[in-house]
Parts: C-alpha cells; sequence; structure tokens
C-alpha cells in the first residue's frame, strides 16, 4: 500500500479531489438548469429518494441520509410541505417525531423533473460511451463508500 505522505500520492489525491468536486459543480449547474423552475436540487433529492423509498421516513433519517443537519433538512422539508409536495404527520406513538411521505402532486413533481433531467443526462453518457461510464461508477462508488466509511 503507498505511503499517504508520498508525494506522487498526495498529489494524486489532490488530482482525484479537484476533478470530483469540479465534477460535482458542473453536474449540479446541469441539473439546477434542467429542472423545473422553482425546484431545487434539494427538493429533487429528497423528492427522489421518497420515491424511490416508498415508505414514510422521519427528518432525521432524511438527514443522516444527506449528510445535512436538521434544521436544513426541517427547512428543505417545510418548502416541500408549502408547494404540496410532501405530506408531514406526527408520530402517533411519540409527539416529538414526525413521519414525511411523498404527496401524489410530490410525486407527479419529481416525475416531470426527471423526465426534463433524463435527456440531458442521457447525452453526456451517450457520448461518453456505456463501458466508460460502467467503469467510472465502478471506481466512484468505491470512493464514495471508503469516504462515508471514514465519516
Amino acid at each position: 500500500m503507498p505511503d499517504a505522505a508520498d508525494p506522487q500520492t498526495e498529489a494524486l489525491a489532490a488530482a482525484l479531489f479537484a476533478e470530483v468536486f469540479m465534477a460535482d459543480q458542473l453536474a449540479r449547474a446541469v441539473v439546477a438548469k434542467a429542472l423545473p423552475k422553482g425546484m431545487e436540487i434539494s427538493h429533487f433529492s429528497v423528492l427522489n429518494h421518497l420515491a424511490r423509498a416508498q415508505e414514510e421516513r422521519t427528518p432525521a433519517q432524511l438527514a443522516v441520509t444527506f449528510h445535512v443537519t436538521r434544521g436544513a433538512m426541517t427547512n428543505t422539508l417545510s418548502k416541500l410541505e408549502w408547494a404540496g409536495h410532501v405530506h408531514i404527520r406526527p408520530d402517533w406513538d411519540d409527539a416529538r417525531r414526525k413521519f414525511v411521505s411523498i404527496s401524489p402532486a410530490g410525486r407527479a413533481a419529481r416525475d416531470a423533473a426527471l423526465a426534463a433531467l433524463t435527456p440531458v443526462i442521457a447525452e453526456v453518457v451517450g457520448a461518453m460511451g456505456a463501458e466508460k461510464v460502467r467503469a467510472g461508477l465502478r471506481v466512484l462508488r468505491e470512493f464514495r463508500n471508503r469516504l462515508d466509511a471514514g465519516a
């Protein structure tokens, strides 16, 4: 295993993080531009998660999932509730806790956002080629898992 203090390893690590940060910034800009008017990336992310999970989540669970503070998640959920995209109900067994579920309007908003995003993302994948993307996904998943394990 290479020494973490090795100058070549440090340069490689710096290059990797620089590319990931720049790709994240560019991807967020592309996604934000493609999303329907008024929808933020955080809104789409929560709606997409709830639609895929197909079950209620607590605000605390969502905060952990998205690596944000409870306050930040509460703010996002308040905006989604105001827009009618989520239902927030009390826990009947513990009044201190709440449960969040996606509403039919939220599912429709998520589906509309996904429909707007899919051609943009597919164009990038098509230009790169499926094999390159598959290989990159393997590397990025391992990178993410190693970072998550150290967090």
